[in-house]
């Protein structure tokens, strides 16, 4: 005795999945949408649709120069081979194959956000400029700091960090608030169960 279902028929045998099983299969979520809020999606398929120049859906060898030659850039060969293999499952044997979906894309985006430093270790760094704890340090402390110190910020990357909204008419950067906004999730990671051991 057999039983059809939208699945296929069940019964001795199965048969093979249907059209519907393998459009719906290939609807599945990538779990990398539940590292970015809704927002964050949109400005990412904004970016994506800038550098997918023709559309398919897929960036491209084609895709990217034609980014560059509009940026006035030739890439070389060794840096579009570094860019599309830069995707998740790294090179690929079929050279038709070379490009990035959106899926990809923002696995991208999430794997190169999570290699910022943790929301603790910022904490830490400003609270060594915070004399009083009160969450802000003196914008032109910064200043000094950051053009001298370690990795050397230009004036231009000083301006977009400390011209900002989390900037005061005091003078004071509120690196506690900034903090805050770097965050990507991590409550929301923090707060999901471990997988069962078995």
């Amino acid at each position: 005795m057999s039983m059809n279902s939208r699945y296929g028929t069940l019964g001795n045998t199965l048969s093979p999945p249907s059209k519907y099983t393998k459009t719906r299969s290939r609807r599945e979520p990538s779990g990398v949408f539940t590292l970015f809020q809704p927002a964050q999606i949109q400005q990412f398929k904004e970016a994506f649709s800038l550098i997918d120049q023709d559309g398919d859906g897929m960036v491209t060898e084609a895709d990217l120069k034609s980014i560059f030659s509009s940026l006035g850039i030739t890439p070389s060969r060794h840096m579009m081979d570094s860019l599309l293999n830069a995707r998740p499952g790294g090179e690929v044997a079929d050279p038709h194959d070379k490009g990035v979906n959106f899926t990809m894309f923002l696995t991208m985006m999430g794997e190169h956000l999570l290699e910022l430093d943790g929301e603790q270790d910022l904490l830490e760094a400003f609270e060594c400029f915070d004399e009083n704890d009160e969450g802000k340090v003196k914008c032109e402390e910064l200043r000094k700091w950051l053009s001298e110190v370690g990795d050397r910020m230009d004036n231009q990357e000083m301006d977009r960090l400390l011209k900002g909204p989390f900037t005061d008419r005091q003078g004071y950067f509120n690196y506690r608030e900034w903090v805050k906004v770097l965050r990507v999730n991590a409550e929301e990671e923090e707060q999901k169960p471990a997988p069962a051991k078995r």
